[in-house]
């Protein structure tokens, strides 16, 4: 599969998320109840997502994996028990595009991360994947995620 790579430079943008610890096996069933209670909240506080779900990975410990699960928002809105008002840096980012299952997305983060190596930039170590549609919805085949590696 061929990928097309860029590298983007962002503002700000805040988000209404929860960050926790989990593992990679529980990872599915804690993002559909995260997501369910942030798109709740915000709807609750008169607005909407401002753009796609996301997770933000911290870390690669699969046993313990750190995560930030949210949507951006057009405007700040106060955290609510685990929601909490965060940003997303501004700053630049290596994007790509992946469509099909999660599950084979190994080939464009190995992809991904050479390229920004040979581009002469380094991560940060905190990569977002953004979900434009659902398993929910649609077959596997399209599935339209977006990742991104902070730059430092």
């Amino acid at each position: 599969m061929s990928y097309i790579f860029q590298i983007v430079e962002t503002e700000k943008q805040p988000v209404l998320s929860v960050k926790t610890t989990t593992s990679v096996r529980n990872l599915p069933n804690l993002v559909g109840t995260v997501y369910g209670s942030i798109v709740n909240y915000i709807v609750e506080c008169g607005q909407e997502p401002l753009g796609p779900a996301f997770i933000a990975y911290y870390n690669m410990d699969m046993e313990n994996l750190i995560v930030e699960i949210g949507f951006p928002v057009g405007k700040e809105i106060e955290g609510k028990g685990d929601i909490t008002l965060r940003d997303i840096p501004a700053g630049k980012k290596a994007t790509g595009f992946h469509k099909g299952a999660y599950s084979e997305m190994s080939p464009l983060y190995e992809k991904l991360t050479k390229w920004i190596s040979q581009k002469g930039y380094e991560p940060t170590g905190v990569v977002y994947e953004y979900y434009y549609n659902s398993p929910q919805e649609i077959p596997e085949s399209e599935l339209l995620t977006k990742v991104e590696f902070l730059l430092k």
